[in-house]
């Protein structure tokens, strides 16, 4: 579905990412690992449409997407579930889920959209008219996410998405991508989590100082020394 293909990005003369090349197939779960500073974010931003490589290339589909801005880059099928979540606090839950259907296709079926998120998602229909910002960092969570759905993706990017939370609202959280997976999601995790990103994974990568170091198959990664040292504390 998507290939990253020896893509340099920089930050004004800073080089972050070095000649990084990975694929996710299309009905996978590809996880990149990495720790902090490695690289990971810019990976999807990159991807998104927010940075440019300034050589590589990124193909989603048969398409070249290397160029484009980020409107159109969600308008292919691309959507990204941001660090931090950045929600828009002072917008009710159903307010964000609205700002999700930003693309003219999500928009003609935007009730129907609603209607499934929140049969996935019960909580944020129980939540519709409450502020974001007085939700619970997992309640926050699963409306980044159900926004992030709102504009039909065929590709859905998570950018660390259990930092700060606790570890029982981290299970329920995997769980939950795990189930939009098996419903035909494509699903590209950047998590800092590796017991818990290659456990779920079918395919994962490993960053380090921008540059992709190990890449296998996620459960058999939590078995390499290399692995439990660096981020298992094994």
């Amino acid at each position: 579905m998507l290939e990253v293909d020896a893509i340099d990005v920089y930050y004004g003369d800073v080089q972050v990412l070095k000649k990084v090349s990975f694929k996710v197939e299309r009905g996978s779960i590809t996880a990149i690992i990495g720790s902090n500073g490695a690289g990971k974010t810019t990976i999807l931003k990159t991807i998104a449409g927010l940075l440019h490589s300034k050589h590589g290339s990124i193909v989603f589909m048969g398409n070249k997407i290397s160029e484009l801005p980020p409107h159109r880059v969600c308008e292919k099928g691309i959507s990204l579930v941001p660090e931090g979540r950045q929600l828009f606090p002072a917008m009710t839950v159903l307010e964000n889920l609205e700002m999700g259907a930003y693309t003219k296709a999500a928009r003609q079926t935007l009730k129907e959209q609603l209607e499934t998120i929140y049969d996935f998602l019960p909580i944020l229909k129980e939540r519709a008219t409450q502020v974001a910002r007085t939700l619970s960092g997992g309640e926050q969570q699963m409306l980044a996410i159900g926004r992030a759905l709102m504009s039909k993706p065929k590709l859905l990017m998570l950018d660390e998405p259990s930092l700060g939370l606790a570890p029982m609202i981290v299970e329920k959280l995997f769980d939950t991508i795990k189930n939009l997976n098996m419903q035909g999601l494509t699903v590209l995790l950047v998590e800092q989590n590796a017991y818990q990103a290659l456990g779920l994974c079918d395919e994962a990568y490993v960053l380090e100082l921008g540059s992709i170091v190990m890449e296998g198959e996620g459960k058999s990664l939590l078995n390499k020394e290399q692995i439990k040292k660096a981020y298992l504390g094994i």
